[in-house]
């Protein structure tokens, strides 16, 4: 009888290029997920976030009865201070006349508000919801 070595296997070929073609594919997956976020503009979707968050931060203040100006007015500055880049974070929608009048209520409630701000916690909800509903009639047409 003669010892002559067995060649290799094919399973353990295929084996490999199996693993070899998971591992290229994770690779290219994720840097074809990675080209796709660096092509999408952040702005848009981060001020959302941040006048999401200000509203969240009043309504927290009216449910801890803490209506007074102090607590108040930093939320309503920062809101109105944000409320000027919405035609910078909406360029496709900076001509519809739409966006242009919920975005105006938007600002002439918090310029009321500013002007005039409110004296207790029943004031203060009245504001939230004013502000939730400028909100929501946006985004039910725009989002």
């Amino acid at each position: 009888m003669s010892d002559t070595p067995r060649p290799p296997s094919a399973a353990l070929r295929y084996l490999v290029v199996l693993v070899v073609g998971l591992i290229a594919g994770a690779v290219m997956t994720v840097m074809a997920v990675r080209a796709i976020q660096e092509r999408r503009d952040p702005f848009p979707e981060s001020l959302m976030h941040v006048m999401g968050r200000q509203s969240q931060l009043l309504r927290q203040s009216q449910e801890q009865n803490r209506c007074a100006g102090a607590d108040v007015l930093p939320r309503l500055q920062t809101l109105r201070a944000l409320s000027n880049d919405m035609d910078l974070a909406f360029p496709d929608l900076r001509d519809d006349a739409r966006f242009q009048q919920h975005a105006s209520q938007f600002r002439a409630t918090l310029n009321d508000a500013l002007a005039t701000p409110p004296a207790d916690c029943a004031e203060l909800g009245r504001l939230n919801e004013q502000l939730k509903s400028d909100c929501r009639a946006c985004h039910q047409d725009f989002r």
